[in-house]
């Protein structure tokens, strides 16, 4: 959802005069389209069909791939905000695209954790921890 506030406040503006927002649309658009894909997968369960696809190592690889072209999409569109731009509505929203790309930056980093966590099998809760094997 932050992903796609990002896009939408973008596309609401006159961002094809000014280069870098050309960016932050390709990133906050790609990372949307392939988060929702990865949504979808693991709704429907798709994984568990691919099963020779190490699936918590390519979703860390994703986090972290997203982190850091969100951090380049985040410092390109802050620095981008031109305060005194004469389209007011134009600074509003390009202002609010920034907060959300630092939003979502923040979240693919956290997501980054927790699939390094899940990766290395890190990420067991009590329910998990309690299981023993005797066979």
């Amino acid at each position: 959802v932050l992903g796609l506030l990002v896009w939408a406040l973008i596309a609401d503006t006159t961002y094809h005069l000014h280069a870098a927002y050309g960016w932050v649309m390709f990133v906050s658009i790609f990372f949307w389209i392939l988060t929702v894909l990865f949504f979808v997968t693991y709704l429907l369960q798709l994984q568990l069909k691919f099963y020779v696809i190490p699936w918590s190592l390519m979703l860390m690889i994703f986090n972290a791939v997203a982190t850091v072209l969100y951090i380049t999409a985040f410092v390109t569109c802050a620095a981008a905000v031109q305060p005194t731009s004469w389209r007011q509505w134009d600074y509003n929203r390009r202002a609010a695209a920034s907060f959300f790309a630092c939003l979502v930056m923040i979240t693919y980093g956290v997501s980054t954790f927790f699939s390094f966590r899940a990766w290395k099998g890190l990420g067991s809760n009590a329910a998990t921890s309690q299981v023993t094997d005797y066979a």
